[in-house]
């Protein structure tokens, strides 16, 4: 990496030049630098509204970049170690659904680990590709999904051989790495590409002691959430590439999907963000990792959490953990993650990113400190010591294996009906049931309804997880395949 070269952002540097030049424009967006739109001023900024421009020969244009955006993806590329870099800005799951468009066609398979992104499901939806789910090992203490097994991967491989692409997800929203460089060597030996959802492994690419990043184990595309971890806007991603797949190709799947009026505000965060992390990021994640694991040894202290980490290695399944991560188990206090959630930010004021039935999550980042970190573990205490009861009766599992039945495009859009979901047992889903977050899919189009899953359905929704993907906002009723016997 060039660090002299990467002191410069090529966006943010032209977009200084168009705010001196004081242009009279006759162009969209239509609130005209903020004049037409006052309240709207008032409430983002001046220097926002300014810079909330059109696509313009002197700014390029995102849909075919040949000046400063191309600059400022090919500093990104460098900063990361990857042949190309594509600046996203429909979020990461634009990425996600970019990186699957690009390797499988319709009737295609594609080797990925269930607990994926609903993004990843849907691209299948998209694309007409075929799922080749490797169901992940569970950690039975936690009740979570982990990693893919290596000799998992390579049963699907010899079961599969005509796979085009293995989607590997660097890491899990627990923070849990598979083993990438060797599933890496093994799908390229038999001529498959690999695609890594890096959605919450931008600081890989820049901290030390990390795991390993997706380009680094060699992986052929990588999607990496910038606004998660990296500083940038919310929706603004990379897709990256080491130069195995056409790059110009992979451009023209991108502009299947993505928007051709790109936001400068989304773009020069994702310059000035990259050059951030390029010129401080070891410095930054080092922080950060110091934090998460004050944070892990102090919540571990009051008793009934466990913060886990590094300690859960065995090589296989979990194969790395990222130390950023403070993912915290709350079973063992009588109350589901969500419960724990929704006390933080009810009763303490704290807005934490996720909780599920037994786990949760706290992003920690270059913006946090200590009086933060102390200020989460004080509220857990009391949490604790308020309310914490007997784990008696709590349902242990967060993820549950699917029965595949149909490909997700054939079930989407087949024939369907709706039915009361709580009589739906044994009929064959037409859409999605999920948390949100994290977005991982209970319930997929094309899988078999059990009694095991509308029980965790339910048992969620009695603990409070906002439940979404039916057609049906209550998520009373479900649409299920017609004409499929049970």
């Amino acid at each position: 990496m060039d660090s002299l070269a990467q002191q410069k952002a090529p966006i943010l540097e032209a977009l200084q030049r168009y705010k001196s030049m004081r242009v009279v424009p006759f162009d969209v967006p239509g609130h005209k630098q903020g004049k037409g739109n006052p309240e709207l001023t008032q409430f983002l900024g001046q220097s926002c509204l300014s810079v909330d421009v059109n696509s313009m020969k002197p700014l390029d244009n995102l849909c075919h970049p040949v000046s400063v955006i191309r600059e400022a993806e090919q500093l990104a590329a460098d900063a990361f170690g990857a042949a190309q870099a594509f600046f996203m800005v429909n979020g990461t799951t634009s990425a996600v659904q970019s990186m699957i468009l690009s390797v499988c066609k319709r009737g295609e398979k594609i080797i990925m680990p269930r607990n994926v992104h609903r993004s990843a499901i849907n691209a299948l939806i998209l694309s007409g590709a075929v799922p080749v789910y490797v169901n992940p090992s569970i950690n039975h203490q936690l009740g979570i999904p982990l990693g893919m097994s290596l000799a998992d991967v390579k049963a699907a491989m010899e079961a599969h051989p005509d796979a085009k692409a293995v989607l590997v997800n660097n890491p899990t929203y627990y923070g849990i790495c598979s083993n990438l460089r060797e599933i890496v060597r093994v799908a390229h030996e038999k001529g498959m590409a690999v695609l890594a959802d890096e959605a919450h492994g931008t600081h890989f690419y820049f901290g030390d002691g990390m795991p390993v990043s997706a380009m680094e184990a060699g992986a052929d595309l990588a999607a990496v959430s910038m606004h998660k971890t990296g500083g940038s806007l919310t929706q603004s991603s990379f897709l990256l590439s080491n130069g195995r797949v056409r790059p110009g190709y992979v451009r023209q799947i991108i502009n299947l999907t993505q928007t051709t009026s790109g936001s400068y505000l989304l773009l020069s965060s994702l310059d000035i963000s990259r050059r951030n992390l390029a010129l401080r990021g070891k410095e930054i994640f080092r922080k950060v990792a110091s934090l998460a694991a004050y944070a892990r040894e102090e919540i571990n202290h009051i008793g009934g959490y466990y913060a886990f980490s590094r300690e859960l290695i065995d090589g296989d399944a979990i194969y790395d953990f990222d130390l950023t991560k403070l993912s915290i188990h709350t079973r063992q206090i009588g109350l589901a993650g969500i419960e724990v959630y929704d006390l933080l930010r009810d009763e303490y004021d704290i807005q934490i990113e996720f909780g599920d039935i037994g786990n949760i999550l706290a992003i920690i980042s270059v913006g946090d400190n200590k009086l933060a970190i102390e200020r989460l573990v004080a509220a857990l205490a009391e949490i604790k010591r308020c309310c914490a009861h007997s784990p008696k009766g709590m349902l242990e599992q967060e993820y549950i294996n699917p029965e595949v039945v149909l490909a997700p495009q054939e079930a989407f859009y087949a024939e369907k009906r709706s039915i009361p979901i709580a009589e739906s047992a044994g009929e064959i889903c037409s859409e999605f049931v999920m948390c949100y977050p994290p977005g991982i899919p209970i319930l997929a189009p094309g899988e078999r309804i059990t009694g095991d899953i509308l029980e965790y359905i339910r048992y969620a929704k009695e603990k409070g997880c906002f439940l979404t993907g039916t057609e049906d906002i209550a998520i009373e009723s479900i649409n299920v395949v017609e004409n499929i016997g049970k």
